[in-house]
């Protein structure tokens, strides 16, 4: 049995994904804080999962995405989160929501390129797709320590098998699932890049 009793954690991301790609993709594109959070959080058990290799982006990631949450109770919008602190000029500010929505974002992204990896990826090692995805999305802004660490613990990931019971899934419906948050991430990845670019603000800090 995985961790997660009769759950199916990958299927609840996918979903709540799906749904977050279906208001990018409407005309009126305008996500909302609380939906996005929710959804957020839904991806950090796959950090845990990941084990010692992403714990520096566990505990990041979800202390960010409770900041969020904790938004969402008087911010409607992320455009209008984004909007306020390009106002109160606290945009680059440690702590601000904006900021920790562009650490989440870089979250959601790796979990992209780290699904990406293991669909194209043959046999039963993660240490590959790991390693891409990490270099890809969190490596650039990371100093030599944390690189460091976190290579040292690309040895102790779990296999995909270990992973994937985990995640209670075999491994049809994992690429499944993990295929359909590829596709609903990737809109909304974007989405919220367009919402830092627009302003001036980049996304490379």
């Amino acid at each position: 049995m995985g961790e997660f009793a009769d759950e199916k954690p990958l299927l609840k991301i996918a979903d709540a994904f799906k749904e977050l790609a279906a208001v990018v993709n409407s005309q009126n594109a305008d996500v909302d804080v609380a939906s996005f959070s929710r959804a957020c959080s839904l991806v950090s058990p796959l950090f845990g999962c990941l084990g010692i290799a992403f714990k520096f982006a566990e505990m990041d990631y979800v202390a960010k995405v409770h900041d969020l949450a904790e938004a969402s109770k008087s911010i409607q919008t992320l455009q209008s989160m984004i909007d306020q602190d390009v106002q109160a000029n606290t945009v680059r500010k440690a702590g601000s929501h904006t900021r920790n929505l562009l650490r989440v974002k870089r979250g959601i992204d790796m979990v992209r390129v780290l699904f990406e990896q293991i669909i194209v990826t043959e046999g039963n090692s993660l240490r590959g797709p790991a390693s891409k995805a990490y270099a890809q999305v969190f490596a650039p802004y990371h100093g030599w320590a944390i690189r460091k660490a976190v290579s040292a613990g690309m040895y102790a990931l779990p296999t995909k098998e270990q992973l994937l019971r985990k995640l209670n899934e075999d491994e049809s419906s994992a690429k499944l699932q993990m295929q359909h948050y590829v596709m609903s991430s990737a809109p909304l990845i974007l989405y919220i890049d367009k919402l830092f670019n627009s302003r001036g603000l980049g996304i490379d800090w």
